[in-house]
């Protein structure tokens, strides 16, 4: 004689005699400090992340405040992207002690700083008080040259290999795969660059240009890393690149004055450039803001 069971019952029966399966780990929350960085984390790091970008792209990431928002954001990080060598020495450290989370300090695995793992170019400094940037370590821009970020690629699959071991082979695969293409794209656009332009640069950020393109820096526009140009600097420039041919490359952020007082005395076209690309970028973003650069240049 069979018995019923209730309906209730026989559901919860059939719950437990289902197949148990692991949830899905969540993504690390990774704050990224420029869009850049922020686009580098989201190509390697795919659906094992979700990226949050501090700095706008249309902002000098030296002068931004530690607003409530950012510590907001690092309050709830895995993993801080910074990029270091003092771009963010006045505004994150003190976004990073307001969030009060013990995983992003520096020295612990959610802290990557990004120019630990780089060879940067040396920076135009002066010491002494009220004098500009002072970047001890080297050039923080080092996001203008694709080598580095293919580079720093790796590096970061590495770490985020580290905070997520089951899928690091697929992260570190990921990683080379990323860096192989901006290796490929830098060394694509180089070649349609005629060789031996020159430009005047507002600041020492577009060093980097000259690491992948065969193009060579001329001067730049601030007398003194972060100090604006002086009627006595531009007039000098002016002196001394008579009768050459160049243009002049400046940020989006950047003044214009400096940039026009060259086109006016030496005819050379200005050329207003993102450094950076959006915060929500993917690598195909960062590719695109490549081309950006090469355009403002001859081809060959």
């Amino acid at each position: 004689m069979s018995r019923h069971i209730p309906g209730a019952v026989l559901a919860l029966i059939l719950l437990v005699l289902l197949p148990v399966t692991p949830a899905l780990a969540q993504p690390l929350q990774v704050v990224a400090s420029t869009p850049s960085l922020g686009m580098l984390a989201r190509a390697v790091g795919d659906d094992q992340v979700q990226v949050r970008v501090l700095a706008p792209a249309d902002r000098d990431p030296h002068y931004l405040d530690a607003r409530p928002s950012y510590m907001a954001q690092l309050r709830r990080a895995d993993l801080l992207l910074e990029i270091g060598a003092g771009l963010e020495e006045g505004w994150l450290p003190a976004a990073v002690r307001g969030a009060a989370n013990p995983a992003i300090n520096s020295g612990r695995p959610g802290h990557f700083r990004a120019a630990d793992h780089l060879t940067l170019r040396a920076s135009i400094t002066v010491e002494g008080p009220n004098l500009g940037h002072v970047h001890g370590e080297g050039n923080p821009h080092f996001n203008l040259d694709p080598l580095r970020m293919a580079s720093l690629a790796v590096a970061l699959g590495e770490r985020l290999g580290e905070l997520r071991p089951d899928e690091a082979g697929i992260i570190r695969a990921r990683a080379a795969e990323v860096a192989t293409g901006l290796r490929t794209h830098a060394e694509a656009l180089a070649a349609t660059v005629k060789p031996g332009q020159g430009f005047v640069a507002y600041h020492e950020d577009l060093d980097y240009l000259t690491e992948w393109l065969p193009v060579q820096g001329l001067g730049y526009l601030e007398p003194v890393p972060g100090l604006p140009p002086t009627a006595r600097h531009l007039s000098a420039l002016v002196d001394g690149l008579q009768g050459r041919d160049g243009r002049v490359l400046h940020a989006v952020y950047q003044p214009a004055r400096g940039g026009e007082f060259l086109q006016r005395h030496l005819g050379w076209p200005v050329h207003r450039v993102s450094l950076e690309p959006p915060m929500d970028a993917e690598l195909e973003d960062y590719l695109r803001l490549m081309e950006t650069w090469v355009a403002t240049f001859e081809r060959s």
